[in-house]
């Protein structure tokens, strides 16, 4: 990917997670030159050096180019683009020291899946809040990502959602690669809300089968709880053409069957009996659905949308339901029709 005057597009990841480390290798693999911020020393130098990120990607082999560091100002002052990876809850207090760093012309990019404690904002409104963007200036990227497959090379498509054309295809043509398919979509509201519910529902998924419930309880909760999330989208005027598509059911479906799915792995733990601190320790790294859950049902009740599946989650994580009483919970609503109702 080249800028406008010929050379290669100048793009900074902050992050270094698994997802952050991976987009920076998608970016660097489509021809970008990319610089990586973290904010371990330790993980920044093995990434510069030896070209690997052990701590989040361990055997993965990164792009020789790739570099990184851990001052976080001169990683963004000449970017063309600035993707952020860091968990959604620290992205503000991340990016509020970076406001006015950026150049005029250059594009913020949404990895966060989530939305903000406290504020009900969705992360391209973080972002653009915090950075002082317009939100034409202002990507996401969402979709089936499981981050170590996609280290891998494994063929995968996303979609590249912003208000403005010309935005999705700069980030478009920045991350197209021979395994790397992007498709661009204008509805932020619906791929963003699509990629912060679906951790809820695979938590949901992985607590059902950390109890032993099978496939007919999985496929159940996944297709109710792509009503929840196409609900939410449709009261705050999202396209009813992004819930089945890739933002909304092929992210819900990776994410909800996948081993490598942190939220899904979570769940699993705390239906095996474990506490949710002690569960979040044996999961590792950031399942945005533990703090996400709470904003997202309290937004729906601001709006009387009615979410089951998400009220239950946050139930078993912060008001002591038993996990023996999710699915029986979900069960024993009103029987109605099973058209998508407010």
């Amino acid at each position: 990917m080249t800028a406008t005057s010929g050379a290669p597009l100048r793009a900074t990841v902050l992050g270094t997670g698994s997802w952050g480390t991976t987009f920076a290798a998608v970016l660097a693999d489509a021809g970008c030159d990319v610089t990586v911020w973290g904010r371990s020393d330790a993980v920044v130098r093995q990434i510069a050096d030896e070209h690997r990120n052990e701590a989040y990607l361990p055997g993965i082999d990164l792009p020789a180019g790739i570099t990184a560091t851990t001052d976080a100002l001169a990683a963004v002052v000449d970017a063309d683009l600035v993707a952020v990876a860091v968990p959604s809850q620290v992205a503000r207090a991340t990016l509020a020291p970076l406001k006015g760093a950026l150049r005029l012309d250059a594009v913020a990019v949404s990895l966060m899946k989530g939305v903000e404690l406290g504020t009900d904002r969705r992360m391209s409104e973080v972002i653009a809040e915090s950075l002082d963007l317009p939100a034409e200036r202002v990507a996401v990227v969402s979709g089936p990502n499981l981050a170590r497959e996609i280290a891998r090379r494994q063929p995968t498509a996303t979609v590249v959602a912003a208000t403005s054309d010309a935005t999705a295809r700069l980030v478009s043509g920045a991350v197209a690669s021979s395994y790397f398919r992007p498709y661009t979509n204008p509805d932020v509201v619906g791929v963003e809300l699509c990629g912060a519910v679906k951790n809820v529902i695979a938590l949901a998924v992985g607590i059902s089968q950390g109890r032993g419930l099978g496939y007919n309880t999985m496929a159940t909760v996944i297709t109710r709880g792509l009503v929840e999330i196409t609900r939410l989208g449709l009261a705050l005027g999202a396209d009813p053409a992004t819930f089945p598509g890739l933002a909304g059911m092929g992210d819900l479906m990776a994410t909800c069957a996948s081993p490598d799915s942190r939220n899904h792995t979570l769940g699993g733990h705390i239906g095996r009996g474990m506490g949710l601190e002690e569960a979040i320790a044996a999961t590792g790294g950031t399942a945005e659905a533990v703090k996400t859950c709470r904003p997202v049902l309290e937004l729906a009740r601001r709006l009387d949308i009615d979410m089951p599946i998400t009220e239950a989650v946050v139930n078993v994580l912060y008001e002591g339901l038993p996990v023996d009483q999710l699915a029986p919970t979900l069960l024993s609503r009103p029987r109605r029709s099973e058209a998508v109702q407010r």
